[in-house]
């Protein structure tokens, strides 16, 4: 089969987005993906979705935090953004999503926006909301459980033990 010449060849643009989640969520690309078509199908229907692409090429997410190049059509952008702003969840778990970048290929995509595994996690008792609790701690992110469930907070809310 023959290529195409490069005029009429498909051309794409990468998002580098940016996921955040509770420390205990359990997101892998396959679930992404299919919360990522289902919202792009209720958002702007088949025909759009399928001109959208929104394929996931690259999927990171460990301990609440992660990132994801998502594909789209050159002219489908704004569209890909808004779908990305219905996800709320997947699985089950609640999910916070940005978009850190638009490039046109995807390895300046990752090299620009992708910034690979974050420091680490840490598990600590905190003081917060006059008790001493269990949290996780993720950079400057504070996760303190509660009996009503996970509480995000800052290191500015906790005072440690």
């Amino acid at each position: 089969m023959k290529h195409l010449p490069k005029h009429l060849r498909p051309r794409w643009r990468y998002l580098a987005v940016g996921l955040e989640s509770w420390p205990d969520a359990d997101i892998d690309r396959r679930a992404f993906q299919r919360e990522l078509w289902f919202a792009a199908q209720n958002l702007i229907g088949d025909a759009g979705s399928a001109a959208l692409d929104g394929s996931v090429l690259h999927f990171r997410f460990e301990d609440g935090d992660g990132e994801a190049v998502i594909r789209a059509r050159r002219g489908e952008v704004d569209a890909l953004r808004a779908v990305l702003a219905t996800l709320s969840t997947v699985d089950g778990h609640p999910l916070g999503v940005v978009v850190r970048g638009v490039s046109g290929t995807v390895r300046a995509c990752e090299e620009k926006y992708i910034r690979g595994p974050q420091e680490g996690t840490e598990e600590r008792t905190v003081a917060f909301a006059g008790a001493d609790r269990p949290a996780v701690v993720r950079n400057d992110r504070v996760t303190v459980e509660l009996s009503g469930g996970p509480v995000g907070a800052t290191a500015l809310d906790i005072r440690d033990n």
